[in-house]
């Protein structure tokens, strides 16, 4: 029988792989791709360096994918913490209060992450990545904890059915006769956002972390802990090779949906559309399932260890690059040599030097065993 979960930690090693992959393009991969892109003539206006940044509006680029993967990937973890969890005596009441104390801790360090310190009440922004993260995987867990797998799974396919007819069907009540429902001036989350959000509002009239559009973005989180219970399925029922086909062959199906969707339903990140909801799952479900497969039944790990230093610490990077100054030691050590070379080549050795200084920062903590865990 094959043996899918590290057994010092009792994680999946592919999971905390994957997630340290995603927070690469955050850590600073993204820019430097753009900069290597530049050394070629044209390359700053190139398909892979335009997809390192988010759509404007209606669209789907790489950048667009960072965010919901990670939220995917909180899914995943679920169904195993819980399960460790019951396994460990814990009780019901117990196991609501942590998920409680996460959330509010996310929404908390979302805070931070906005300036909190800055003691600026009146325009500090409520919504953030992390608080939506916390909110969308609370609600996910707690239909987990309580609901029937087939039950979830009509509650997903009701929110996604129900937040697009709602943005169709209801106009915002500011918007003038005839406006696209789906528009950036006129759709009903940000009126939403501007009636309902405390604060500032990302765009002033709207906010990408708003409050109706945590409604699919709960799905996200669902769709993860779908697989994540899945993958928990014991190997006399279904081997990890065939797990690994399953998912990327439903990856293949949330593809297919996604893109029919989008011809009445735009792909959009910001508005976090159901159409949206289901490309991204295929975009997850199709990596995750690579990584399960290469990690995990293969047991190929080795190339895991530098994915892996960044994903047990993401949150940690997440907020580091705020509060400490990664660019000043990076140009500390290679600012003379970035200075001799030209302004393209200058671009992608301070570039690659932030990020090792990041992924350092990070090995550090890594060996010494030092993890914040929210």
């Amino acid at each position: 029988m094959e043996n899918l979960v590290d057994k010092k930690s009792g994680r999946l090693v592919s999971l905390d792989a994957l997630r340290g992959f995603d927070m690469l393009f955050i850590m600073g991969l993204a820019p430097l791709v753009v900069s290597v892109c530049s050394l070629f003539p044209g390359g700053e206006s190139c398909w892979l360096a335009g997809t390192m940044d988010h759509a404007q509006w209606h669209g789907f680029n790489h950048h667009d994918t960072i965010f919901p993967l990670f939220l995917f990937i909180a899914g995943i973890s679920f169904p195993f913490s819980y399960a460790k969890q019951q396994a460990n005596g814990a009780s019901r009441g117990r196991i609501y209060l942590k998920i409680f104390r996460r959330a509010i801790a996310l929404v908390l360090l979302g805070l931070v992450y906005n300036g909190l310190f800055n003691l600026d009440f009146k325009d500090l922004r409520v919504a953030s990545v992390l608080g939506r993260i916390g909110v969308a995987w609370m609600v996910a867990a707690l239909l987990f904890i309580n609901l029937r797998t087939r039950t979830r799974a009509v509650i997903a396919a009701l929110i996604l059915v129900g937040y697009w007819l709602l943005l169709w069907l209801v106009p915002a009540p500011d918007a003038p006769a005839g406006a696209d429902p789906f528009s950036f001036e006129y759709n009903l989350a940000g009126y939403v956002d501007r009636l309902l959000l405390p604060g500032a509002v990302y765009y002033g009239t709207f906010d990408p972390e708003g409050i109706l559009s945590t409604l699919p973005a709960v799905v996200t989180a669902m769709l993860g802990m779908f697989t994540g219970e899945f993958v928990r399925l014991p190997e006399s029922s279904v081997s990890g090779r065939r797990k690994a086909l399953y998912m990327f062959l439903a990856a293949v199906a949330f593809l297919a949906v996604g893109l029919l969707w989008n011809t009445v339903f735009p792909v959009n990140k910001k508005l976090w559309t159901s159409s949206f909801v289901c490309v991204v799952a295929s975009y997850s479900l199709g990596l995750f399932s690579l990584f399960y497969y290469l990690a995990d039944v293969r047991k190929w790990q080795g190339w895991t260890l530098f994915f892996r230093v960044v994903g047990l610490n993401s949150i940690t990077i997440y907020l580091a690059q705020v509060i400490v100054d990664f660019g000043g030691i990076s140009d500390f050590f290679l600012g003379g040599l970035a200075g001799l070379c030209s302004p393209q080549w200058g671009a992608v050795i301070n570039g690659a030097g932030y990020m090792a200084v990041c992924w350092l920062f990070l090995y550090f903590l890594y060996k010494h065993k030092v993890f914040l865990k929210v």
